[in-house]
């Protein structure tokens, strides 16, 4: 039996802006882009959430909501250099570190449980290091597996700590939303609650078949989540070579606003995507598949790594004007990053301009 924690740190971006200047604590602060230049939302602080708020939110939609944000330029070096830190005390709790962005990594505590130590009393202790080294607080998910942490750790943020005992998983999964499970995204929980599946309770009322015949494989494993079965392990090394969107069209469209705002939408998604990690990637890919099914890629080199959705947006635009021709029908857009500039390697310096 493994014992599993996630942690996450609490609006990370923003409480780092908020700890570096003590004039924003308390208020209402939101680091992104400008509204002028299409900027997005990276993170918000728990005062701005009160107004609805929400990271990928458009700047100018986010503003308007809460007139009194004050918006912060970001600063990816330094949110780089506060993560480093909160991920070597992390390492120190256990080599068994699985980092999944600059904010948030699963760790494996297996070997460190014993009588007089419990996994519990692993992830308080961690808490209680992230606050006093860092001044920033962090939420912690304690269970047997990835799955059933992750969602245990936004239970109660921020500074939140839940723990799912084990056996406990399922009775803790029931009530809530299916939208909590891992891969049941807006679309997928729209499709189920159409079928009066709400909670996670009500999926493991389902069979393999019936979520089969209506999600493919993903069906059936949608549904081992549910039940608190998940077997994956830690990785240590996880070394992503590219991050990608796409989405196939209800219907062809040979329409260039249409397919040029498909690809800002996509580039948006990437761009959020690579702040979450904290790295640029200096080649933009755009793939398309036409009518008949033909399926191609472009892409173009930039001279240095990008996070902003609006050079990502930019290139692969260029990059699709380049294709449209009367009568050419598309049935499926795709955005894609990739020669990444990770910050092990050099500090990435990128272009944030209406960045997500």
């Amino acid at each position: 039996m493994w014992h599993i924690l996630h942690a996450d740190l609490d609006a990370f971006f923003a409480s780092v802006e908020q700890l570096d200047d003590p004039a924003l604590r308390g208020k209402p602060v939101v680091v992104g882009g400008s509204p002028e230049d299409r900027g997005v939302v990276a993170a918000a602080s728990y005062e701005a959430r009160r107004f609805g708020v929400r990271s990928a939110m458009p700047m100018r939609t986010a503003l308007q909501r809460c007139p009194r944000a004050i918006r912060v330029q970001p600063r990816f070096g330094r949110y780089q250099e506060v993560s480093a830190q909160v991920m070597a005390i992390l390492r120190d709790i256990t080599p068994l570190v699985e980092p999944l962005s600059l904010d948030e990594a699963y760790l494996d505590v297996t070997a460190a449980v014993t009588s007089e130590r419990s996994p519990r009393q692993i992830a308080a202790a961690l808490r209680r290091r992230v606050k006093d080294e860092t001044g920033l607080t962090i939420s912690v998910g304690v269970s047997t597996s990835k799955s059933v942490s992750k969602i245990a750790s936004d239970i109660d943020k921020p500074d939140g700590l839940a723990v799912v005992a084990p056996g406990s998983e399922r009775a803790f999964l029931a009530p809530l939303s299916v939208a909590k499970l891992s891969g049941v995204g807006p679309k997928t929980a729209e499709r189920l609650a159409a079928a009066e599946v709400r909670t996670i309770g009500d999926l493991t009322a389902r069979q393999d078949t019936w979520l089969r015949q209506r999600f493919g494989q993903a069906g059936p494993q949608m549904r081992r989540l549910a039940l608190g079965e998940d077997d994956r392990p830690v990785q240590v090394s996880r070394e992503r070579k590219s991050v990608s969107a796409e989405m196939t069209l209800a219907r062809d469209t040979g329409d260039p606003d249409a397919l040029l705002e498909l690809v800002d939408r996509l580039s948006q998604r990437v761009s959020s995507h690579l702040q979450r990690s904290g790295i640029g990637g200096r080649t933009v890919k755009l793939k398309l598949r036409l009518a008949d099914f033909t399926t191609f890629t472009r892409q173009a080199t930039l001279p240095e790594p990008v996070i902003s959705s609006v050079v990502v947006s930019d290139a692969a635009r260029t990059l699709l004007r380049a294709e449209l021709e009367p009568g050419r029908m598309f049935r499926l857009v795709g955005v894609g990053v990739s020669g990444f500039d990770r910050p092990e390697d050099r500090p990435v310096q990128p272009r944030l301009t209406g960045f997500e």
